[in-house]
């Protein structure tokens, strides 16, 4: 696994009000969102806001638990990325949460938790391009 976090998510309970909030801070929001999820980019990472249910789902934690309320993720370069840095993680001490399936996006996606039960999510999305050094670039 590259030493890197691509996404950082907070699950909210209405997207567009908080898409609003940091809207008018200033941040610019990409046209990759929708109704359940808005994206921010971040310099090479993405702030994520998304319904907290969605959250809760995606990362198999219950909701309101400690750790159903966030997610890290680490983007991979390809669908069977996912599948093989999730058995990295096993290798290492992780419990999976949810295995590698495919999401809505058109990409593929699972989720491990840590030693100390925080969510790990392993990521490809095919409308997220990776640089080089890992960083993730959101559509304009």
């Amino acid at each position: 696994m590259e030493q890197r976090l691509s996404l950082i998510t907070l699950g909210v309970a209405n997207v567009a009000a908080s898409r609003g909030f940091y809207e008018r801070l200033g941040w610019k929001a990409s046209s990759a969102g929708d109704a359940q999820v808005a994206f921010f980019q971040l310099g090479g990472i993405v702030f994520a806001l998304y319904a907290s249910a969605e959250l809760a789902k995606d990362t198999g934690l219950p909701r309101g638990s400690a750790s159903s309320g966030f997610a890290i993720a680490h983007n991979v370069r390809s669908k069977e990325h996912v599948d093989a840095v999730l058995a990295e993680a096993v290798r290492a001490g992780a419990r999976i949460l949810n295995p590698a399936e495919n999401k809505p996006c058109g990409g593929d996606a699972g989720c491990f938790a840590d030693p100390d039960g925080h969510p790990l999510e392993v990521a490809w999305n095919p409308g997220f391009a990776l640089n080089d050094d890992g960083s993730v670039v959101l559509p304009k």
